[in-house]
């Protein structure tokens, strides 16, 4: 059931997800700056490109980076004004239909999921960390997060109640949950990489 008590409108939420579309916007923005670069100018040194792990080159240029036929950027572009959009309205005081949140929350599902993948294809397959590409990382991780547990908490995705407390009870631990997560990636590409050798 959807929550019955008074609307409160989620102005921590609203702030997060226009901050998230804005990061996440302009990582993409930057990303695709690069590409163009690389296109036009071939073998030119892009600014990414830090060391032989930490770059952008090797991603851009392998199939993982236009996974759809099409430069993966060109996706956040697109994707990063949903929560921006989102974060905008709901300081103005709209209110959204629960199948509006639950497409919202898939839609960021398939987020977190590409980018779970994406990680695992950058240090597992082309042993290189992308420094935008960790930038939307660790923007849609808390996202993912963030928006998910609020959706349980408020009963906008159908749950029991003691389901619904404990996302509560998580959501202000996002940050930390999210640090946690950046903390498993880091160990998992030091281990696979020993990027601070190449820093």
């Amino acid at each position: 059931m959807p929550d019955t008590q008074p609307y409160k409108r989620p102005v921590a939420l609203a702030i997060f997800l226009i901050v998230a579309g804005i990061v996440g916007w302009l990582a993409a923005f930057a990303l695709t700056i690069e590409k163009f670069v690389a296109l036009t100018s071939p073998g030119t040194a892009l600014t990414c490109d830090f060391s032989v792990v930490v770059q952008c080159t090797a991603n851009l240029e392998s199939w993982q980076g236009s996974l759809f036929g099409f430069p993966n950027p060109i996706i956040g572009l697109a994707a990063w004004i949903a929560p921006l959009v989102v974060g905008v309205a709901l300081l103005a005081g709209a209110r959204f239909a629960r199948w509006f949140w639950i497409l919202f929350n898939i839609g960021v599902l398939a987020a977190m999921v590409f980018v779970v993948w994406l990680i695992s294809q950058s240090i597992f397959v082309l042993s290189t960390l992308c420094i935008y590409c960790m930038i939307t990382w660790a923007v849609t991780i808390p996202l993912f997060l963030a928006l998910s547990l609020f959706n349980l908490k408020t009963g906008n995705i159908p749950a029991p109640p003691r389901l619904r407390s404990v996302a509560g009870a998580l959501l202000t631990w996002v940050p930390a949950i999210s640090l946690g997560c950046y903390l498993v990636i880091a160990v998992l590409a030091q281990v696979r990489l020993d990027f601070l050798a190449t820093l």
